[in-house]
């Protein structure tokens, strides 16, 4: 028994052309593990050129590894820091898809189940930006302070 496979979903919408060609078949089963990646490449530049919140995460992310290794943070210190700020990167482009199916779903009408699932979406990322800024202020903030303090 064999399956047909649908062919590639049509959209009106434009994607940027590089996006829009490397992606050309990306509904078919990606060949090799190379590809995959290329695939999953392909979305982490998406959500950075077409993201303000994804930019700014970050930046926010590059900061806090950056002032973690300034300050000589223990390595379990500076991988708790980077283990949250990768969720909340990995959350925001989660919120992307999200939207974008949503988007695609709904077109230009108004449906509250729409509004309830970007909102869900986007209240993830703001949940877990606040856990990573909480994080990072513990363990942040006293080293931060005693170098402070002492070059009073």
């Amino acid at each position: 028994m064999s399956q047909k496979v649908s062919p590639p979903p049509t959209s009106t919408n434009c994607l940027p052309t590089l996006v829009a060609k490397e992606r050309e078949l990306s509904w078919q089963v990606a060949s090799n593990i190379l590809v995959s990646f290329r695939y999953a490449w392909a979305g982490i530049v998406y959500g950075f050129q077409t993201q303000r919140n994804f930019r700014i995460h970050v930046s926010v992310c590059g900061l806090a590894i950056a002032l973690s290794i300034f300050l000589h943070l223990q390595a379990v210190e500076i991988a708790v820091i980077g283990i949250t700020s990768g969720l909340v990167l990995a959350l925001e482009l989660l919120n992307t898809a999200i939207e974008s199916v949503v988007d695609l779903t709904v077109k230009q009408t108004y449906h509250e189940l729409a509004k309830i699932a970007k909102d869900c979406a986007a209240g993830a990322v703001l949940i877990s930006a606040l856990v990573a800024v909480l994080v990072a202020g513990i363990l942040l903030l006293p080293p931060l302070a005693h170098l402070i303090v002492s070059a009073l």
